[in-house]
């Protein structure tokens, strides 16, 4: 048990290193994957990234909301070049946007907007009555490890993410576009506000889209599928390596695109963060050679 906790902070050490870009220049950052890409580089990666390289420009305050859509697929196998631009900084707010590059060509753009905290009017949408993660199945519960848990090999290997599904990892049918789970950071972390709102916002596009998508498919393997946008609200603050439910429902799909929505809760009920994302959601004619 030792081992697999001191290799999961291992793990934890290496997401928390690849947020702390390199500054090349002003308003000019240098990000790395993670060793555990495949493929093409992960989408809450870059998005991790960019957040993290608008904070590198902003000063006491926290990001409020981040709006993005991903252009063309990123190569995990060299860095990603992040232009900041610093549109606002007014006394309450402040804008940023952010361009992801590689080889010359955009692969992801961002814009976030920061607001210094104050009080004001309170209300949330009440946290869906489920049974805590004791109540949800593990991955163990179906032979296989946390690191083998992510479908269509994204990331595996190293990644120290502890999920608890609704529903197993073969287990794609569905009567309704829902789904349910309950994750976390398996390790320590800085206590860092910054930090953590960047954190859920990689972890924010672990699940997302495949909530339409499994309403229709046994998986994503008859489907061309790829993240188009991607949206996130931070409504109070949170701490990623303490048990968040990710609540999520797809009202619509059209036109080969599925678009889905998030609310996570912290265990005892606060709404921390929503999300929404649409994403291409193609189907293959798999009887065609």
């Amino acid at each position: 048990m030792s081992e697999q906790v001191s290799a999961d902070q291992a793990d934890v050490d290496v997401i928390v290193d690849s947020l702390k870009l390199e500054e090349i220049d002003k308003n000019l950052y240098r990000g790395h994957p993670t060793y555990w890409e495949r493929g093409r580089l992960f989408g809450g990666t870059v998005a991790a990234q960019a957040l993290s390289a608008a904070y590198q420009t902003i000063d006491g305050i926290d990001v409020h909301s981040l709006h993005s859509y991903f252009l063309r697929p990123g190569d995990p196998t060299i860095p990603v070049i992040f232009d900041v631009d610093r549109i606002r900084d007014g006394r309450s707010f402040a804008t940023r946007r952010v361009v992801a590059r590689q080889r010359g060509e955009a692969i992801f753009n961002l814009s976030a907007s920061f607001h210094r905290e104050e009080d004001g009017f309170e209300h949330q949408r009440a946290k869906p009555d489920v049974p805590s993660p004791d109540g949800f199945r593990s991955p163990e519960d179906y032979g296989v490890t946390g690191r083998d848990y992510l479908p269509n090999g994204w990331q595996t290997t190293g990644l120290p993410i502890e999920m608890r599904r609704d529903h197993g990892p073969d287990d794609w049918a569905a009567e309704q576009p829902v789904r349910r789970l309950w994750f976390r950071i398996n390790g320590d972390l800085p206590d860092d506000d910054g930090l953590h709102n960047v954190i859920l916002t990689y972890m924010s596009d672990l699940a997302l889209m495949s909530t339409a998508v499994r309403f229709h498919r046994s998986g994503f393997d008859s489907i061309m599928a790829a993240s188009l946008d991607h949206s996130l609200w931070f409504h109070r603050k949170v701490r990623v390596n303490e048990w968040l439910l990710y609540d999520m429902q797809s009202p619509s799909a059209q036109g080969a695109r599925g678009l889905n929505f998030g609310h996570l809760y912290t265990q005892e009920g606060d709404l921390v963060a929503s999300a929404a994302q649409e994403g291409l959601m193609r189907p293959i004619d798999t009887t065609k050679t």
